[in-house]
């Protein structure tokens, strides 16, 4: 089985095609990605518009070099799938009427992927990771821990109420000054400042539910910042150690509800598996590795590439979906809100309005 997969929903635009064999093992026989960094730095964020715009010109290029790069044709595709959302629903048309439209010209079914889903079964495609598994996925537009029971049979067992934890990220370096994107910048400051410094809250500590929230952690740290006006150097450091040190102990403390409730709902995990963008931090990746040891289990982190937003997992899910014969019809509607778990709903006080919640 052959799918093409085609990712859009933020600031990547990608395309891949990976190959699916009868014993359910992967292969990834491209994977193109362009990163829209460069043009939405100097507003500190994506820009919606400018996002969708991009995918317009670039889509079109990739999807051929992907296509090139496998050496395969359109008419060896068995699907062509697409992420139809949660996401920026610009971003999101583009990528889906293109599939659409490759769909409709070869005659090929069409996949319309939950992107959440895409980064729930990736893991399978790695690692040929057996069900059931917990998915911790933190980006910058979605926290949540999910227990990944089958294709298709996704429980949320806890979530953000307001900021995710990469949105959290990137706003802390906004106020502080440092370059977007902001993740990465936090954690190289963080490595040279001291995490006691500041007194800083450990939202949600102790709650017997798993969920998170940064927003009242973001905000002691824009207090004290700006209690310090003008920061030197040491002390933006400091601010990031603190931050960081918050987050980690808070995401430890989640994690291990959320891993009990996994095993009181379904038995023992086969791994914690992280994915999403901020999975790249180092100090993060050390924290997940204790708390899956001290849960008994085995922690299963994708390349870094396959983590952040790319066509292979789109793919790859919408390979996993044609086996069980879930294709979509041409009337799949993109949606830049879309729960993976359809039971799911907001928790008391959510506030955030990113996409996906």
């Amino acid at each position: 089985m052959l799918v093409l997969g085609i990712e859009t929903t933020c600031d990547e635009t990608a395309a891949a095609v990976v190959a699916r064999g009868d014993d359910g093992s992967g292969q990834i026989l491209s994977n193109i990605v362009h990163s829209q960094t460069s043009e939405h730095a100097r507003f500190g964020g994506v820009v919606p518009e400018i996002a969708a715009r991009a995918h317009v010109d670039l889509l079109d290029g990739i999807v051929g070099r992907a296509m090139q790069e496998a050496g395969v044709g359109f008419a060896q595709l068995s699907a062509v799938a697409a992420a139809a959302g949660p996401g920026l629903i610009g971003g999101v048309i583009v990528g889906l009427t293109t599939a659409k439209a490759i769909a409709m010209v070869h005659d090929t079914p069409l996949i319309a992927v939950n992107h959440l889903e895409a980064h729930a079964l990736t893991p399978r495609l790695t690692d040929a990771l057996a069900f059931p598994y917990c998915l911790f996925l933190a980006s910058g537009g979605h926290t949540q821990i999910v227990a990944v029971v089958g294709v298709g049979e996704y429980v949320r067992l806890g979530t953000t109420v307001d900021d995710a934890m990469g949105e959290a990220f990137d706003k802390v370096a906004k106020m502080l000054s440092l370059p977007y994107p902001g993740g990465p910048e936090v954690e190289r400051a963080a490595a040279s400042g001291d995490p006691k410094r500041f007194a800083f809250p450990r939202p949600m500590l102790g709650r017997p539910d798993a969920n998170f929230s940064l927003s009242g952690l973001k905000t002691a740290v824009r207090s004290e910042a700006s209690r310090m006006t003008p920061l030197e150097p040491q002390d933006i450091c400091d601010l990031c150690a603190g931050f960081q040190a918050a987050v980690l102990e808070a995401t430890a403390d989640r994690l291990s509800v959320g891993l009990r409730l996994f095993h009181e709902r379904f038995g023992s995990p086969r791994a914690l598996v992280a994915a999403g963008g901020v999975a790249a931090n180092h100090a993060i990746r050390d924290a997940l590795q204790e708390v899956a040891a001290k849960a008994g289990t085995t922690l299963i982190m994708p390349p870094p590439e396959l983590c952040t937003d790319n066509g292979a997992m789109i793919a790859w899910a919408g390979a996993e979906r044609m086996a069980l014969g879930l294709i979509d019809g041409m009337d799949a509607p993109p949606r830049a809100r879309w729960l993976l778990d359809a039971n799911a709903s907001a928790p008391a006080g959510f506030t955030n309005t990113r996409a996906g919640y």
